[in-house]
C-alpha cells in the first residue's frame, strides 16, 4: 500500500474519518507510526507537496546532459508526470521526445540538441515558478482551449471574481505527445481535448463543466456542431455554457488564438488533383495526379 490520503470539509469530520482508516487498517494487521501521519501543511502525497492553497511536485531532480536512451527514458517519464501541474507542452516538449525515436537498445547513445537542452531549460523553468491550485468547492470548474495548430492543450480552471488574481489552475490537459500519422482536423483534436478533460473533472470533482470555452468564432462553432461527428460525441450530455471568449487573464490573452477557417471546396477546383496512399506496415506512400 502506498500512501493514503484524507480529506474531509471540516475538522470534526476529518478526525471522524481518520479515525475510521486507523482502525480499518489495523484491524487486517496494518502497523502505523504515529509520527508519519501528516496532519498540518504542507502535505507530501504521491510525490506532490500540498499546502493550503497550492500543488506543487516535490523537488525534482533534472538530468541536464542525458547519454543514453534509459537515462532519456527515466527523464521523459518524469517530465511527462509532472506536466498536468506545470503546463508543459507538447510543443515545448517534442524536441526531447523526438530523440526516443531511433536505435531501441536502452544501453544505445544519445546526444542532446540545441531544441532539446532548450526543452530541458523550459521544464526546469517551469518546476521553479509554475504551481497548480487547490479547488474552492463552491465555485464552478471551467475549461478553456488554448494554443496554436497542430499543438492544442487545455485547461481545468475555476474563475473567482475579485481577487487580486481570479485564475484559479487546477489542471493541465494535453493530447498524445506522439500526433497520429494520418491526417486530423482541428475539430477531432479539440473534441480529443474536452473528451479527456470532461473525463479527468469527473475523476477529480464527480461533476461537468459550467463553461468550456473554445478557439472558434460562433458561426464556426454552428457549423463544426452540425457537421462534425466527433465534436457531437464530445458534448453529448453537457448541459454548460460555450463560450468562443476567453476570460480577461495574461495567460489566455498570449494562449488562445482562434482556429483557421476551414479551407474546404464542396465542389472540385479546376486545378491540380493529387491522389495519395500510404501503408502503415511499409511506411511507403504512392502519389498520383491529373492536371485540370
Amino acid at each position: 500500500m502506498d500512501d493514503v490520503l484524507v480529506c474531509a470539509p471540516n475538522d470534526s469530520i476529518l478526525q471522524y474519518t481518520l479515525d475510521l482508516v486507523v482502525e480499518v487498517l489495523t484491524s487486517v494487521g496494518f502497523q502505523l507510526q504515529k509520527n508519519k501521519v501528516q496532519r498540518m501543511p504542507p502535505w507530501r502525497y504521491l510525490g506532490l507537496e500540498i499546502s493550503a492553497r497550492t500543488i506543487v511536485p516535490q523537488k525534482l531532480e533534472i538530468n541536464c546532459n542525458p547519454r543514453t536512451l534509459a537515462n532519456l527514458h527515466s527523464l521523459c517519464g518524469s517530465l511527462n508526470w509532472v506536466r498536468p501541474w506545470l503546463g508543459l507542452t507538447n510543443k515545448d516538449l517534442d524536441p526531447l521526445f523526438n530523440l526516443l525515436k531511433g536505435e531501441r537498445e536502452l544501453a544505445s547513445p544519445r546526444e542532446l540538441t540545441p531544441e532539446a537542452k532548450t526543452a530541458i531549460e523550459k521544464a526546469q523553468k517551469a518546476l521553479s515558478e509554475r504551481q497548480a491550485h487547490q479547488c474552492e468547492p463552491n465555485v464552478p470548474f471551467q475549461f478553456i482551449i488554448l494554443g496554436k495548430l497542430p499543438h492544442l492543450h487545455g485547461l481545468i480552471f475555476q474563475w473567482i471574481e475579485g481577487q487580486k488574481d481570479p485564475l484559479l489552475i487546477i489542471e493541465w490537459v494535453f493530447l498524445l505527445l506522439q500526433r497520429s500519422k494520418t491526417i486530423t482536423k482541428p475539430q477531432e483534436l479539440i473534441a480529443k481535448l474536452i473528451r479527456k478533460a470532461r473525463v479527468r473533472l469527473c475523476e477529480l470533482a464527480g461533476g461537468d463543466f459550467a463553461c468550456v470555452h473554445l478557439p472558434l468564432t460562433k458561426g464556426m462553432f454552428e457549423h463544426l456542431l452540425q457537421s462534425s461527428t466527433s465534436l457531437q460525441l464530445s458534448l453529448d450530455s453537457y448541459r454548460g455554457q460555450i463560450s468562443v471568449h476567453a476570460p480577461s487573464h495574461k495567460l489566455f490573452n498570449e494562449e488562445f488564438h482562434l482556429i483557421p477557417q476551414e479551407q474546404r471546396s464542396r465542389r472540385a477546383l479546376k486545378a491540380l488533383t493529387v491522389l495519395m496512399d500510404g501503408s502503415g506496415a511499409s511506411h511507403k506512400s504512392v502519389m498520383t495526379w491529373r492536371n485540370p
